[in-house]
């Protein structure tokens, strides 16, 4: 009975510990972009998204919350959110086994790769728990995209 409890208690801590698992952040900007020249966006149609969880894959609050999230920072940045657009945005998302959330800025004419940022670390708590998919989505977008260098 007593190392069941151990058992359990060590899963338990390591659930736990695994959730608030520290997110990593990085970003990449093409040589040559200038970045503060863009003004406006849109997101760029994509497909069906596979984020390694079929729960999540199905899920339009997380996908809507991603792309509201991005919308937010954006505009809190000055981007404009148009028809015709200077940027489009896409983003990947993956759960498993390790959680990244990737948010790429495409020059809308070039189709050229202008920045990239990204996350990693424990997305997986998000499956199971709406408040807390929110908020980590909300912390992580925000962190992503303050790496993306100021408009002028």
């Amino acid at each position: 009975m007593c190392s069941r409890l151990r058992l359990v208690a060590i899963v338990s801590v390591a659930v736990v510990c695994a959730a608030c698992a520290p997110i990593t952040v990085r970003s990449y900007v093409e040589r040559g972009a200038n970045i503060s020249a863009y003004r406006t966006y849109n997101w760029q149609a994509v497909g069906a998204r596979s984020t390694g969880d079929p729960r999540l894959d199905n899920n339009r609050f997380f996908h809507d919350r991603i792309q509201s999230a991005v919308d937010a920072q954006l505009t809190g940045k000055g981007y404009e959110k148009t028809t015709s657009p200077d940027v489009l945005v896409l983003y990947h998302a993956h759960v498993e086994p390790e959680g990244t959330l990737l948010i790429d800025l495409v020059d809308a004419r070039s189709d050229r790769l202008l920045w990239r940022g990204w996350a990693t670390g424990g997305f997986d708590a998000a499956v199971d728990d709406q408040s807390w998919m929110e908020r980590r989505i909300d912390e992580t977008v925000g962190r992503i995209l303050k790496q993306l260098p100021p408009r002028l």
